[in-house]
């Protein structure tokens, strides 16, 4: 909390008057965090992409690496999804936001699955879940290798999936 504090250069009375508790700070960094992927995954179930879903997954690492670049994505997601672990609220918020996140992918593997672009014997649900548990293992690796461990990947997702 205290490189929190540094970084938003306010004392910890001034930060605590735009939030609640920790909790809410927590919540708030997860969220922001979280904003363009979701919006990307959301963008991708209303309008699949013609270089596919694993150009799509490509761009959501390149925005995982980008904000771990500008902000320590990284190491903040491990400690939010510990924090997740023992608090209902940030689990609740966290939970809301996969869900919609799988629901997103699924819609895109549901179209391209229809069009050819994916095979049709996997669940399209399956499929979604697999492609979410790509992005916590690239912002684990993150946290504790940098942003040199995963140069690469973006390319390597998208020519796994066409």
């Amino acid at each position: 909390m205290q490189d929190l504090f540094a970084e938003a250069g306010l004392s910890s009375g001034s930060v605590y008057l735009y939030f609640a508790g920790k909790d809410d700070i927590m919540l708030a960094i997860a969220e922001e965090n979280m904003r363009e992927v979701l919006a990307l995954l959301h963008g991708l179930a209303d309008q699949p992409r013609a270089d596919g879903i694993g150009a799509a997954v490509a761009d959501v690492l390149s925005v995982v690496r980008r904000k771990h670049e500008e902000s320590q994505l990284g190491p903040m997601s491990v400690l939010v999804w510990a924090e997740a672990l023992r608090n209902p609220k940030i689990a609740g918020t966290f939970n809301e936001s996969l869900i919609q996140m799988r629901a997103d992918l699924a819609e895109a593997v549901r179209s391209y699955q229809a069009a050819g672009g994916l095979p049709k014997d996997a669940s399209a649900d399956a499929v979604a879940k697999l492609l979410i548990a790509i992005v916590p293992g690239v912002i684990l690796q993150l946290a504790l290798f940098g942003t040199d461990d995963v140069a690469g990947m973006p390319e390597a997702v998208a020519a796994l999936w066409p």
